[in-house]
């Protein structure tokens, strides 16, 4: 019994370095996450096999994983550029990234956990003083948001596309003018705006006049034309036709009287 506790302690021992090595050899992989693996003592950043999966993992102690988030990722960025005047432009932005997973290991050996403010933002401010200077305030306020979105992704991915990052989106969230300029644009838009209108109207106000003398013209034509078909004869017989229409009828009472050469026989009354 005496020697119990002289085994004893060795084997409590080993255990425990056995749990502080276990300990230190076990690492979990969260959704969305991948593990980049660093050998100590085999060449360093591990960039010619898979990132380590979501999951439990046992890696040697003397060996270290970096995680990294894997999923989409946004970043807002709010940045002063200058339009092609050299006036000051507020542009707010948002970017949604990711880093490509199968690079994962190239991008930490390279680029290291700092590859955002190392990498995209400096890629999407450059981007958007290039396109933005291309363009007077007026385009900016207006009519040109989505032609400066869609050049802003196109010039960042150009610049990220080798350095694994994935770009997915880059959606321009709010351009902000200098006030007094602002307001003259706004002014000039509800100019611009009242001189349409009342060209809308000119324009409604001819096509009716138009419309109405085309109406007046056609009656006038059609007037002038029965005009000169009604001769005396058709005149004469028309009535003559009218007359025994009129005598047929049971009701009539009226006496209508000719007058002159031609005049038509009137009917005193159908008894």
């Amino acid at each position: 019994m005496d020697k119990l506790p002289k085994i004893a302690l060795p084997a409590v021992f080993i255990l425990i370095v056995l749990v502080i090595l276990i300990s230190k050899s076990a690492i979990t992989i969260d959704s969305g996450e991948a593990g980049v693996l660093y050998k100590t003592f085999g060449g360093g950043v591990v960039t010619d096999e898979p990132p380590l999966g979501e999951g439990f993992h046992i890696v040697a102690p003397w060996n270290k994983v970096f995680v990294y988030e894997v999923r989409q990722q946004e970043v807002y960025e709010k940045m002063k550029v200058l339009s092609s005047n050299g006036l000051d432009i507020q542009l707010e932005a948002s970017t949604w990234f990711q880093p490509k997973y199968e690079s994962l290991g190239k991008l930490h050996q390279e680029k290291s956990e700092m590859y955002k403010e190392r990498i995209l933002l400096p890629a999407i401010r450059s981007a958007a003083r290039s396109v933005v200077g291309r363009y007077t305030p007026e385009q900016l306020y207006s009519s040109k948001r989505d032609a400066i979105q869609a050049e802003i992704y196109e010039e960042t991915k150009k610049i990220v596309d080798g350095q694994y990052i994935q770009l997915n989106e880059i959606l321009v969230r709010d351009v902000t003018l200098p006030a007094t300029i602002k307001e003259a644009i706004e002014r000039k838009l509800k100019q611009e705006q009242e001189s349409l209108e009342y060209e809308f109207r000119l324009v409604t106000a001819t096509k009716e006049a138009e419309k109405v003398r085309i109406e007046a013209q056609g009656k006038a034509d059609a007037n002038r034309i029965l005009s000169a078909s009604l001769t005396d004869k058709i005149l004469e017989d028309k009535g003559i036709d009218a007359t025994v229409e009129l005598a047929k009828s049971p009701n009539t009472k009226i006496v209508v009287v000719g007058s002159g050469d031609r005049g038509l026989p009137l009917i005193l009354g159908n008894n």
